[in-house]
């Protein structure tokens, strides 16, 4: 079995959730509060949590989700799920 760690993960799921928000990978550090990313609205949060999902073949909790206010703490939850 492989351990997947953070620092592994942290990339994709930045990928993902840029591409989702439609916004530049760049623009989003683990930090950044997701809520305050211009243009995010709960369709485009829904459809990044469709997409990671997916992606991890895991099923993330609505609560959870909602719980989440940046880029590092939706890596962490997704760490966890795997």
């Amino acid at each position: 079995m492989t351990i997947v760690t953070r620092d592994d993960i942290l990339p994709s799921v930045t990928e993902i959730v840029a591409k989702a928000f439609d916004v530049p990978a760049a623009d989003l550090t683990p930090d950044r509060d997701l809520r305050g990313v211009e243009g995010v609205d709960s369709v485009k949060v829904l459809r990044a949590v469709a997409m990671l999902e997916q992606h991890y073949d895991v099923e993330l909790d609505d609560e959870q989700i909602f719980a989440v206010k940046t880029l590092g703490e939706l890596t962490e939850l997704i760490e966890r799920s795997l």
